[in-house]
Parts: C-alpha cells; sequence; structure tokens
C-alpha cells in the first residue's frame, strides 16, 4: 500500500469534506482540536552509546485508519502482518538526522521515499545503527555509518524481526533472525477443516488463565504461526558480507551472545502449542551454542505453563541470561516455593550461575526471601546489583551481590516501591563492549537518576552512589520554574550530562550540561502555540477519611480568578498499602502541557477546567481484601476532587463530568451508579462484569468462586440500573487487553439502554485497546466534546 505525507491543513480540509459528505462517516471535533492533532510530533532522541552522536527519528502524524485496516494475523497472543512478516503495526519513524552534540551540526540521512524505520540498534562504540525499513511487502536491514552519515542496504529481504531485532556482536558483526530459505508458500485456510478444536481439563489441577486474546483456535492457526514466526538465525558483517547462518530453523524468541564473543544464548519455542494462553507461555527451550551452530548444552526445558497460580512463577530454571561482565557465565533465578506466591515460607527464589563449558553443577549465588525481580550489572565489576519484591507488602529489596567471589549480598535499601518520595534513583547504564546495558562505574561509584517526587512537586535528580560505602551525593537537582530530568551521561565522572528541559512555555528539547555552562541540543517548536496560556498547578486536598489526595488542574487560556467552568474530573484507580503513600505528589506544575492524541486535555480548547490524575487510590493493609472497600474508597476521592473545585473557585459543584480509560473506564461505570456527583462520565475501553474475567483482574487475586459476592458489586454491569447520568462509551472493535475485550463494552451499553438509561456507544473499527487511527482519534474527541458539552456544560443546578 502506499504510503503518503499530508499537511495538517490538506488534511483537515480532505476530512472534513469527508465528514460533511456522509452523515455515517467520521466527525470531526472543532476544529482547533483537528489542527492540533495532525501535526507531526517532534522527533524522538536516541544518544550515542559513546556519548558524541545523537540520532533524531523524525515522525509522522497519525496513521489513517485504511492502514489499520491492512490484513491482520491474530496468533498466540500476537498481531502479525505476513505480508512482511513482522509485528502488525504502523508507521512510526519517517526520516533519520545525525546531530553532533558537541558542534550542533546536523546532517539528514538519504533514506528511500516513503520510509518506515524500525529496530534501530546503536553499535557498542557508536560507529552505526542497524535498522529495519518496511514497504508494503518487504523489509530490508541497513546499516548507517555515523561518521559519513551514509545508510546502506545490507539485507535486502527475509528478516524476521517478530521477536528478535538485529543485535550487534561483540566482534562488530550482525546477529539476526531471517525467514527459512524455501519454507514454502503461505498456508491456505481449508474451507472444510480437518477436524474439531479440541481442548482438554484434567481433574485436580488448577489452571487460572485470564482472559487472553488473539489466541490460537484450530490446526490452520497453528501452522500459520508456525510458518511466520519460525526463524534461521544468521551472523554478517556490517557491511552485509560474509552472512552465514547458525544452526536450524526453528521459533526462536531469543538470541544473546555471550560477552566474550564464543557462545550464543538461544530461547525457542516448543510445541504442544496451547488454545488458552499466549505464546509465552507454551513449552520452550534453553540452550548454548556455539556461533558456529554446534549445540553445547541444553540449560532449560521447560513444558507448557498453563497452569500458573494468579502471579505465580513457572518452577525450574527462570530469567536465564549472560552475566554481562563476564566472559561466558549464565545467571537464572529457581522458585523455592513451587512458583505459588500463596505458599507461606521465609525464601522465595533462588539464584544460580554456571560457566562455560556448562557441563558441571550449577554454583548457588543467593537465595531471596522474596520473589526475584532481575538483576543490573556493573560495568567492569563481576558484581551485580539484584532485586527481590514482596507482592503482599509491596517491598523491594535492592542487593549487592558478590557473583564470582565469596556470594556474598549487601542489602543496599527496602522500599515500599510506591514510595516515590524515597526513591533513590535508578542507576545511569552505558553499552559496555560486549553490547549489553550495566550501570556505568567510575572510581568506585556509579550515578543514579530520578523523579525527586516531593510534596511541592517533583524535582529529578543526578546523584553518585558509592559501593563501597553506600554514600550517596547528590551532583544535581531541578530547580527554578522548570522541569528537568537526567537522560545521559556525557561524561565519565558525571560533569556532563544530558538532560530532557521543559518548562510552561517550552515545549521539551534536550540540553547539555557542562561545568562551564549549559547548552540546547534542539529547538523544537511548540507543537500548539494557539494553546499558549494553559495554567498548570498541583494542587493537594483531603478526603473525608483524612487520606491526602492531589491533582494536575489546568485552566483554559484566558481564565480569570472567579470564573466558574465546566469541570472535567479524569482519574485511574491505584491500590496502595498505606494512606502514606497514596497521597504523595508525583508531578510538577512547571512542566509543558502537552497535548495530542485523544487525550482529555482538548476540554481545554473549549474552556473546560480539567482536573487531570485526579487521585482515586485504593487503600488497604491487606492485598487479599483491598477491593472490597473499592466503590467507597472512589467515591469518597471524587466527591474530595468536586469539593476542592469549589473551594478554589473555578467549579460550580454541578457542572462536573467524569471520564477514564480502560480501569479508569470501570471507575467511571461504578461512579455513575453508585453517586450522583458527576452529570456525565465517559469511559474508554472498559470492563463492566468482572464474571467475564473470572481469573482476576488489576491486582485482584482471589478468582471469582472465591469470593462471588466480591465480583457481582465490583460489576458495574450489575448495577446498570442506578446509572442515572449519561454515559459515552468508546471501544476498539480489535481491543486485545485480556481484560476489555470488546462484548464488554456491548453488554453494559445494552444493559444501560434495557433499563432505561442514557448512553452512546462507539465501536471503533481497527482499533485496539488504544486508539492510534487518524479519523478514529478525531472522532472519539468529537463524540467526547459533544457530550460533554450536552451534559455538563449547559446543565442546570438540581
Amino acid at each position: 500500500m502506499k504510503k503518503l505525507l499530508f499537511s495538517a491543513a490538506a488534511t483537515t480540509a480532505g476530512l472534513i469534506a469527508a465528514a460533511s459528505a456522509d452523515d455515517a462517516s467520521y466527525r470531526l471535533p472543532p476544529r482547533e482540536i483537528t489542527d492540533i492533532v495532525l501535526r507531526a510530533p517532534a522527533p524522538s532522541v536516541s544518544l550515542s552509546p559513546n556519548g558524541k552522536t545523537m540520532l533524531l527519528l523524525e515522525r509522522e502524524s497519525l496513521p489513517p485508519v485504511s492502514e489499520l485496516a491492512k490484513p491482520m494475523e491474530r496468533l498466540a497472543g500476537l498481531r502479525l502482518d505476513a505480508a512482511t512478516n513482522d509485528n502488525f503495526n504502523p508507521r512510526n519513524y519517517v526520516g533519520l538526522k545525525l546531530q553532533d552534540v558537541e558542534t550542533g551540526e546536523v546532517r539528514t540521512v538519504s533514506l528511500p521515499a516513503n520510509a518506515d524505520i524500525a529496530d534501530q540498534n546503536w553499535s557498542p562504540d557508536g560507529r552505526y545503527v542497524a535498522f529495519t525499513n518496511t514497504t508494503a511487502d518487504n523489509m530490508a536491514l541497513y546499516v548507517l555509518d555515523v561518521e559519513s552519515g551514509r545508510a546502506r542496504e545490507v539485507l535486502k529481504s527475509g528478516i524476521n524481526p517478530i521477536f528478535h531485532e538485529p543485535r550487534w556482536l561483540p566482534d562488530g558483526r550482525l546477529l539476526i533472525l531471517t525467514v527459512p530459505q524455501g519454507r514454502g508458500a503461505k498456508p491456505e485456510q481449508p474451507l472444510t477443516p480437518k477436524g474439531p478444536a479440541i481442548q482438554e481439563a484434567v481433574g485436580g489441577q488448577d489452571a487460572q488463565t485470564r482472559t487472553y486474546q488473539d489466541l490460537l483456535k484450530d490446526q490452520y492457526d497453528e501452522d500459520l504461526f508456525k510458518w511466520l514466526v519460525t526463524s534461521q538465525p544468521m551472523v554478517m558483517q556490517a557491511n552485509g558480507r560474509g552472512k552465514k547462518v547458525i544452526g536450524e530453523p526453528r521459533i526462536y524468541t531469543g538470541a544473546s551472545p555471550s560477552p566474550d564473543g564464543k557462545y550464543l544464548l538461544m530461547d525457542w519455542i516448543a510445541e504442544p502449542f496451547s488454545y488458552q494462553v499466549p505464546y509465552y507461555r507454551f513449552p520452550t527451550v534453553t540452550a548454548v551454542w556455539t556461533l558456529d551452530g554446534k549445540a553445547v548444552q541444553t540449560i532449560a526445558e521447560q513444558p507448557l505453563a498453563d497452569n500458573l497460580p494468579v502471579q505465580g512463577v513457572i518452577t525450574g530454571r527462570r530469567s536465564i541470561r549472560w552475566h554481562p561482565e563476564e566472559d561466558a557465565l549464565l545467571i537464572w533465578a529457581e522458585a523455592l516455593d513451587g512458583g505459588d506466591p500463596r505458599v507461606e515460607t521465609d525464601t522465595r527464589d533462588q539464584l544460580m550461575s554456571l560457566a562455560a563449558p556448562f557441563s558441571g553443577e550449577p554454583s548457588k549465588l543467593h537465595v531471596f526471601e522474596d520473589r526475584y525481580n532481575g538483576f543490573t550489572g556493573l560495568e567492569g565489576d563481576d558484581d551485580i546489583i539484584a532485586y527481590d519484591y514482596d507482592r503482599d507488602t509491596r517491598e523491594i529489596r535492592t542487593a549487592l551481590l558478590d557473583v564470582t567471589g565469596s556470594n556474598e549480598a549487601r542489602v543496599i535499601e527496602v522500599r515500599n516501591y510506591q514510595d516515590a518520595y524515597n526513591d533513590p534513583g535508578d542507576p545511569m547504564t552505558v553499552l559496555n563492549d560486549a553490547g549489553f546495558g550495566v550501570a556505568h562505574v567510575y572510581e568506585g561509584k556509579i550515578f543514579l537518576s530520578g523523579g525527586g517526587a516531593a510534596p511541592d512537586g517533583a524535582r529529578p535528580f543526578l546523584r553518585s552512589f558509592d559501593l563501597a560505602s553506600f554514600e550517596t551525593e547528590e551532583l544535581w537537582r531541578n530547580s527554578g520554574e522548570e522541569y528537568e530530568t537526567v537522560i545521559d551521561l556525557a561524561a565519565d565522572d558525571a560533569s556532563s550530562f544530558v538532560t530532557y528541559y521543559e518548562s510552561p512555555t517550552d515545549p521539551g528539547n534536550y540540553r547539555l550540561h557542562k561545568e562551564d555552562g549549559m547548552t540546547f541540543l534542539t529547538e523544537f517548536p511548540d507543537p500548539h502555540p494557539e494553546l499558549t496560556g494553559i495554567s498548570r498547578e498541583l494542587i493537594t486536598y483531603e478526603r473525608e477519611d483524612g487520606v491526602e489526595l492531589s491533582s494536575t488542574l489546568y485552566l483554559p487560556p484566558g481564565y480569570e480568578e472567579g470564573d466558574k467552568l465546566p469541570v472535567v474530573v479524569w482519574a485511574y484507580p491505584r491500590e496502595y498499602n498505606d494512606a502514606r503513600t497514596a497521597g504523595q505528589v508525583r508531578d510538577s506544575k512547571y512542566r509543558f502541557t502537552r497535548i495530542g492524541g485523544y487525550s482529555q486535555l482538548f476540554f481545554l480548547t473549549q474552556g473546560y477546567a480539567v482536573m487531570d490524575r485526579a487521585a482515586m487510590p485504593v487503600i488497604g493493609s491487606d492485598p487479599e481484601t483491598v477491593n472490597d472497600t473499592f466503590i467507597e474508597q472512589i467515591v469518597a476521592s471524587a466527591q474530595a476532587a468536586v469539593d476542592e473545585s469549589v473551594r478554589r473557585g473555578f467549579g460550580d459543584g454541578y457542572r462536573v463530568g467524569v471520564g477514564g480509560h480502560s480501569y479508569g473506564a470501570f471507575m467511571t461505570a461504578h461512579l455513575l451508579a453508585r453517586s450522583d456527583i458527576f452529570r456525565a462520565g465517559i469511559a474508554r475501553s472498559g470492563a463492566y462484569n468482572r464474571t467475564l474475567t473470572p481469573f482476576g483482574f488489576q491486582s485482584e487475586r482471589r478468582i471469582f468462586w472465591d469470593t462471588p459476592e466480591t465480583y457481582y458489586k465490583l460489576s458495574p454491569f450489575m448495577a446498570a440500573n442506578l446509572i442515572n447520568e449519561p454515559m459515552l462509551m468508546t471501544h476498539g472493535m480489535k481491543d486485545n487487553n485480556s481484560g476489555t475485550f470488546p462484548q464488554q463494552s456491548e453488554r453494559m451499553f445494552a444493559a444501560i439502554k434495557g433499563t432505561g438509561g442514557t448512553a452512546r456507544l462507539v465501536m471503533l473499527p481497527h482499533e485496539s485497546h488504544g486508539y492510534r487511527g487518524r479519523e478514529s482519534v478525531l472522532h472519539v474527541l468529537a463524540e467526547m466534546v459533544d457530550w460533554f458539552d450536552t451534559y455538563v456544560k449547559n446543565a442546570e443546578a438540581e
């Protein structure tokens, strides 16, 4: 399919003509909204591993729905494009530029017409960038030489990046997965099936799975899945020469070179497949090969994982990966509790290691009290920073672990991961010579960047952390009437670093900090200058039970104190162990107000005030029963938000609408059913009948048969007769989220209509859980504005 670029003006004019020609066609919001939506966003930026060059990836505005309408294969939890043998995605990056960090010089990279760029990957030395370019029926591999600025096609066709992007080897070659030679034609769906699709449950074995979508359904799906995802590993030089296949074709999901470049850690899917779970629950094999394709050792063989407990993990070896700073040392975790988080135990996981030639007994590195949650390697060091997590207390433990020496583990911190005020930050990483991301180490210290959440607003920081003494020193903190966060280091000692800078009037640009001053690296323009004057403020208030709440308040341009505005409260509920963390402020009033997509902030263009991310905490010390008071807590939080709008003078207390997406839509339906706080609601891509997600949802751990009364109460579908305020529902017809399949909105609409309520259901063709098509996004915005204009803006006090 030919891909075209349109100017905002031309596209707007065309869409207006289409909308006026047919009342049943896609609708448009007000012109000022349409113009903003159709503008191309600023480029994405990627800094080279050596810190010398920025790669600017140019983007286009939203793709037309016609791109989303292309044939899609929905298989084993994947969405695939058979024409290109890739994941199904519309075009994203359409151009490349290189910018020298020191001089600011910008060079445009010559690319084929209508470029569709993806899978970009820097070489560890920063000399090259590998990327793919997709046409209507093909995908080619390119390598960009940074010094010359020339992009060269090194593989014309046959790449298979569904599970694995091109990866640089330590010796400078590329490791890719390709379509096997001679795989044959695409399977054709038979008019007459070979036989019935049969599934079987064996008594006495629990198999509690979420309501996954896009699963395999029959033998044809299995055949098509194998045809698309089977691949052949290949290595090649950066100039495209020296191509060499490795091993035999299989369904590879991972291929990782050892740091010394002698081995490959290969993961692949085995049969039998399942019609109940996605591909990542299928049987798997993990093995080590040489780069000559010779099998060295099988590390793990996992059976079909279709019977895991809710929030459980597989038994046996899992999370297998290379130690990034050892020649060829594997590290993995093993469950000590049978993978079941409900088991009471003092030790839940253990960490193991095995070095080349992988034939001996593995060594035990550490035993964790809670569930292992990964590790970060340290540059030039065998030590790692390991994490384990307690799902009940939400505590995450961070420890420094000596891998090849004493195996001693020194605990760095234990913290509730939701405690943003005490978040020490995350390690700044670099690519080591072997291409692995590791924490940068300088003179025995690592560097941490964090959001800096605080009661008066977030203030990002850069800190050093001494690996011997565990002492922390703050090197830099955001200050002033601006918001700035560290993106990358530009000097080994952190004396120079790159930040992303924004302010109420600056839309977001990259800035280089050096000892002798600061320099802007980019000059991206304001994406919507007509909205200059929007007021952004962090506000805090209390719920009736004393819980502190917060929201980001936006007031439209030209607002004068004392004006009474219609108010939109937009939220997403979250669960917490305690009120202290629930009320923490995580945003900043000094950020730029960026509006795009189908954002609720577009209501600002129509004279509304918006209380965005209004806190809706659901607090309970026992995570098993926290949802028992879900409704009471969100109603109390909503009432507190509306009361605050009145107290501050911008709201009148009755012209108020509520909205949310996904779990926020679920919240919206409950608020309309269980309170009379709001005049109307907007619910996007929601779930309303929890009996249709019987094996848990969101953070709910209990299954329906354990507590049917909870599932009934937490289903706004069961209270549809109580929804006496108008509710607009939008939903993608191809929603693939496990809890929000399209039937949820269809049945909810039928329930409201059947019990005499007022509702409108908008089902969006070819859209998923979030909406990406140009026409879809504009239509949703038109519906949202019209709905609140009708039922909120002109509402009268009762």
